[in-house]
């Protein structure tokens, strides 16, 4: 192998041995499924709610939901995995 072919096949594979640590932290074990913490969240927030537009997990152990309400505005909030729950 040439020592370019040997330098390009370790600069692709050094990446690949990172996506490990870089790797999102799962929702705890005894988290709510997220189809129930959304549905609790449709229902608590009422006739406000508009669509949510976007849904992530936080390594800081939240899922944060941006959604816009009937009046357009767009909204964000902090939802707790075990209890569906707006976090302050």
């Amino acid at each position: 192998m040439t020592r370019f072919k040997m330098f390009t096949a370790a600069l692709i594979a050094t990446p690949m041995l990172a996506l490990p640590v870089l790797a999102d932290t799962a929702p705890p074990a005894d988290a709510m499924k997220l189809s129930e913490i959304l549905a609790k969240f449709e229902t608590d927030t009422g006739a406000d709610l508009a669509y949510i537009d976007e849904v992530d997990w936080d390594d800081d152990g939240y899922y944060e939901v941006e959604y816009r309400t009937t009046d357009g505005r767009e909204v964000e909030v902090r939802l707790d995995p075990k209890t569906g729950a707006v976090r302050q």
